[in-house]
């Protein structure tokens, strides 16, 4: 086992939120979890996986001259 393990404040840190809303993503089952007796764990693989999985990619779209977007 070489991936270290997050808490839900950590999470949030990273992901620059409160930690209401990993606590939310845990709780509808959107990012894998660990439980540790009562405490919960996300593995920082996971996370890097969830933001991959939600990273949106530009559009990127060559304008012509004088055209409405």
């Amino acid at each position: 086992m070489t991936d270290h393990l997050l808490t839900v404040d950590e999470v949030a840190k990273r992901l620059g939120t409160t930690a209401r809303f990993p606590r939310r993503l845990i709780a509808e089952r959107r990012i894998v979890f660990v439980k540790v007796g009562r405490h919960v764990r996300v593995p920082e693989r996971a996370l890097a996986e969830f933001v991959a999985a939600n990273t949106v990619q530009p559009i990127t779209t060559r304008r012509r001259f004088g055209a409405v977007a």
